[in-house]
């Protein structure tokens, strides 16, 4: 066998074009014509075929690499059969009577008989020798009734236990029905359809300048009839063992469309057997592109513009148990991100001093009860955020979605974010500045029971002005909570502690409420908010306030 090195073609005048597939890898056995690499010009891609057939010993480019006409791609070791394309084999000579006669009696290369007028007929096409497998899956179909097809286009995609193999037309025509389906087995012999072809002897013979010669060689003579180099038949048998490792698993016809989309394939979620993208596989991928561009939704991964985070095989550190998310708690991760993304988050930190306060709902819990409520401090932050908004109503607004305008909210409501076994939910409770204490405690107490068993409706979880992220019965001296868009603030609420403060004489016990509230600082800017947070301290620290 004889190394051959593969070079780039005749571009077509193209210069300096993108490699954008590696088709085989070393080692892989390829029949002459197949596709060693993808290349992509400004206008089209081509694929770059191999010259011969034989085994791949080298690939000296790479994906991104950019290559013009005779650069080297690589070596392969060609099949016996084989001839170089670069020094084609020397034809035999031939003695000057027989050149000659071929002069004077042999017809052009181009004669060729015109049609006898046959009429195209109907062929059966039955799956070739597999290679020794039998009942193989069919995972692809390449083509449809009334496709025109080539000699070797694929029609069929099949697979067995350990790769897969296109199943070739055996001539030119046009499909006239196909009798298998995905899922379907097949083995060696088994009916594929009928193809339309025209009748071999339907053309003449074309009569090559060989032939010429070896007819005008005198009867006697010595000389031997010239035969022309060999050239190997296509092996459509060929298989490629295909790990998610070297390549990505997926036929001819969906790397075709693929490229026509301009689709990276290691991007698309493969569904078929083995991990094998398919045509829907692509066309789902395309519909979810199109979707997160349309809203602007981004999920946990990575977002517009902003690098994907690596993909980690955490088994290779220990033992692991991969679950799927819950749809609630997808929902939220797309939430956040879209919301960290693209809203300017400022946080502003106090304490408020709310020892009168717990002094006053612990007195008032008797009466409470009696009510058939339970008074917690929640009431009273839901009422504190109501004032502030009618006090500071830059923070009850809303940017439109034009960029240019802001919406002025004259109604307050105001969401409660709730820890829930299937994931955080936000009820919301409407009109807050119009209810009292006690019916906002039953309302606020009825909310998180209904967000807890799954039975909120979805408008009761909209239209909030203001949200309120309490972590107060976990713990914690403080954190930074996430605006959820499209309100412009949330108050985060940390654990309740006793801490010396200073009274203008001496230090006293008081109980101390960490308050964070982040803002967007597109629709409200420092002084707003700075003025917000001083009137919920102020409030919380003399509820009487409130009637004011």
């Amino acid at each position: 066998m004889a190394k051959q090195v593969i070079k780039v073609p005749d571009l077509g005048g193209a210069d300096q074009v993108d490699v954008i597939e590696i088709s085989v890898a070393v080692g892989d056995t390829v029949a002459q014509e197949d596709s060693l690499i993808v290349v992509e010009g400004d206008k089209a891609s081509m694929d770059v075929p191999a010259p011969l057939a034989g085994k791949i010993l080298s690939i000296r480019v790479k994906e991104g690499d950019k290559v013009s006409e005779g650069d080297v791609i690589g070596e392969m070791e060609a099949d016996a059969a084989g001839f170089s394309v670069d020094e084609p084999a020397e034809k035999p000579a031939v003695s000057a009577p027989v050149a000659e006669s071929v002069q004077a009696e042999a017809p052009t290369a181009t004669q060729v008989a015109a049609p006898v007028g046959a009429e195209p007929e109907e062929e059966a096409i039955q799956v070739p020798d597999l290679g020794g497998a039998d009942a193989v899956d069919v995972i692809e179909i390449s083509v449809q009734p009334g496709d025109t097809v080539e000699e070797g286009d694929s029609l069929i995609v099949v697979e067995g236990d350990k790769a897969s193999m296109d199943v070739p037309s055996p001539r030119a025509g046009t499909v006239v029905s196909i009798a298998v389906k995905e899922g379907d087995k097949v083995s060696t012999g088994d009916e594929l359809g009928v193809l339309k072809v025209v009748a071999e002897d339907a053309v003449a013979p074309v009569a090559t300048p060989e032939a010429a010669q070896a007819a005008a060689v005198p009867v006697g003579s010595t000389a031997q009839p010239v035969e022309p180099p060999a050239v190997p038949k296509k092996d459509f048998r060929l298989e490629r063992n295909l790990t998610a490792a070297a390549q990505v698993y997926a036929g001819p016809a969906v790397r075709k469309l693929a490229r026509e989309l301009g689709v990276t394939l290691n991007k698309v979620k493969a569904s078929g057997p083995r991990n094998r993208v398919s045509k829907d596989d692509l066309h789902n991928y395309i519909r979810e592109q199109v979707k997160k561009a349309e809203t602007g939704a981004v999920g946990v991964g990575g977002a517009i513009g902003i690098a994907k985070m690596p993909e980690i095989d955490f088994s290779q550190f220990g033992p692991v148990n991969v679950e799927p998310m819950s749809k609630i708690h997808k929902i939220t991760a797309a939430n956040m991100s879209r919301n960290w993304i693209n809203v300017p988050h400022v946080t502003q930190f106090d304490d408020a001093d709310i020892t009168e306060l717990e002094s006053f709902r612990k007195s008032m819990k008797a009466e409470a009860e009696k009510r058939g409520v339970r008074l917690t401090p929640v009431p009273f932050l839901l009422k504190a955020v109501a004032a502030a908004l009618r006090a500071e109503p830059n923070f009850n607004v809303s940017l439109h979605n034009d960029g240019e305008h802001i919406v002025h909210k004259d109604y307050v409501h105001v969401g409660m974010a709730v820890d829930t076994p299937k994931g955080l939910m936000v009820p919301v409770i409407r009109d807050v500045d119009k209810k009292g204490l006690y019916e906002l405690a039953a309302e606020a107490r009825e909310m998180a029971l209904k967000a807890r068993d799954g039975k909120l409706k979805p408008n009761e979880m909209q239209g909030a002005c203001f949200t309120i992220s309490s972590l107060g019965a976990i713990g914690g001296t403080g954190f930074t909570p996430i605006v959820n868009s499209p309100e412009v603030g949330i108050l985060g609420v940390s654990k309740l502690a006793m801490k010396p403060v200073w009274n203008g004489k001496d230090f006293e016990p008081r109980q101390m409420l960490p308050l964070a509230l982040s803002y967007d600082h597109r629709a409200v800017n420092g002084g707003d908010a700075g003025r917000f947070m001083t009137f919920m301290v102020s409030v919380l620290a003399d509820v009487r306030r409130l009637l004011l």
